[in-house]
């Protein structure tokens, strides 16, 4: 595992959770003087295989890799899950990459809509699916050495009401993060635009609803593009504002109101700012490419993204410092967006 993020506790942490509740991945002090981790997303990269995909990173200079569970890259659902779980870790060494665990996967199961069975469905047969991916995704994760495993909630399903579909998220993210601990790797929800849990304020109403649990148990998977699409606050200043949660990092371009993952440069976002922020805050987990769109170009976005960000990380060591960081509630979201992903 590579040193991660230790941030302010927040109100909300608990000051006697057990030392074994924080995975050695998330206890090295924090530094703002180390450089950013840069990863990719295998999404990006469906058209090459897992190992072409991982060579490709190590050869480019990434520090890691986004990876996510599909029936090209790790199927959870194919046979020996084990033995090629310890396959990848083994390349995963030898190459000197770190990963993160991610479970987006489009039609992993159910091969007629996207991102379904969610853990709002309506059928607890079908939510159990989807709870059975995570618990498989929490055990390569830990397999991995995983900083984090991430997950969203789907959309609220028609004919529910909000509120019902608040709890029946949290009935099913609690036995999660039990599994979560157990193996030493947080769980990092990811705000979606146009999922239940959209946004920065619904992260919190969850962990309130779940008793406000350890920030290394329940985490937040930020992903700066869409802080940018619907947050009210600029993509930094999400940062600083929701920093004591973030366990992983996905970022991409983006305009206001449009949730379209965008090459860098394509869109709105000044990243300077955002880069200097998550330095500062002490973030040592991977930042992690997301351009799930554009697979078919992704060895030579993949070259491009990692020389546009280092050169971002460049121009952000020139900023002065910002703010310290907010330990309070997260900001009010303007409201959903289309779901592009």
């Amino acid at each position: 595992m590579t040193p991660g993020q230790t941030p302010d506790a927040g109100p909300d942490a608990r000051p006697d959770a057990r030392p074994d509740a924080r995975p050695a991945s998330l206890t090295s002090p924090p530094a703002a003087t180390r450089p950013l981790r840069f990863g990719y997303g295998t999404n990006g990269l469906t058209d090459l295989r897992l190992d072409e995909a991982l060579d490709l990173l190590a050869d480019l200079g990434y520090d890691g890799v986004g990876l996510t569970l599909d029936h090209m890259h790790l199927d959870p659902h194919a046979p020996d899950l084990a033995a090629r779980t310890a396959h990848v870790a083994r390349r995963l060494d030898r190459l000197g990459l770190t990963v993160a665990v991610e479970t987006g996967a489009r039609y992993v199961l159910d091969p007629r809509r996207k991102h379904y069975p969610t853990l709002l469905d309506p059928d607890p047969d079908a939510r159990s699916a989807r709870v059975h991916l995570l618990l498989q995704a929490i055990r390569v994760g830990a397999e991995l050495g995983a900083h984090a495993v991430h997950c969203f909630s789907g959309a609220l399903p028609p004919d529910t009401a909000e509120g019902t579909a608040w709890q029946r998220l949290a009935d099913t993210v609690a036995p999660l993060l039990t599994a979560a601990e157990a193996a030493g790797v947080p769980l990092a929800v990811e705000p979606e635009p146009g999922h239940l849990l959209a946004d920065l304020a619904g992260f919190h109403r969850l962990r309130r609803m779940l008793g406000a649990p350890s920030p290394y148990v329940l985490g937040l998977t930020l992903d700066i593009g869409h802080c940018q699409c619907l947050e009210p606050a600029p993509p930094a200043e999400c940062v600083r504002a929701a920093a004591p949660w973030i366990r992983h990092v996905q970022i991409e371009d983006m305009r206001r109101g449009v949730h379209e993952h965008l090459p860098f440069g394509a869109g709105e976002i000044d990243f300077p700012p955002v880069l200097a922020a998550l330095r500062d805050t002490g973030y040592q987990g991977l930042v992690s490419v997301e351009l799930p769109r554009d697979s078919h170009a992704g060895p030579e976005l993949a070259r491009t993204s990692l020389g546009f960000l280092q050169a971002a990380e460049a121009t952000s060591r020139t900023l002065p410092p910002g703010p310290a960081h907010a330990t309070g509630p997260a900001l009010a979201s303007t409201g959903g967006s289309r779901a592009d992903r």
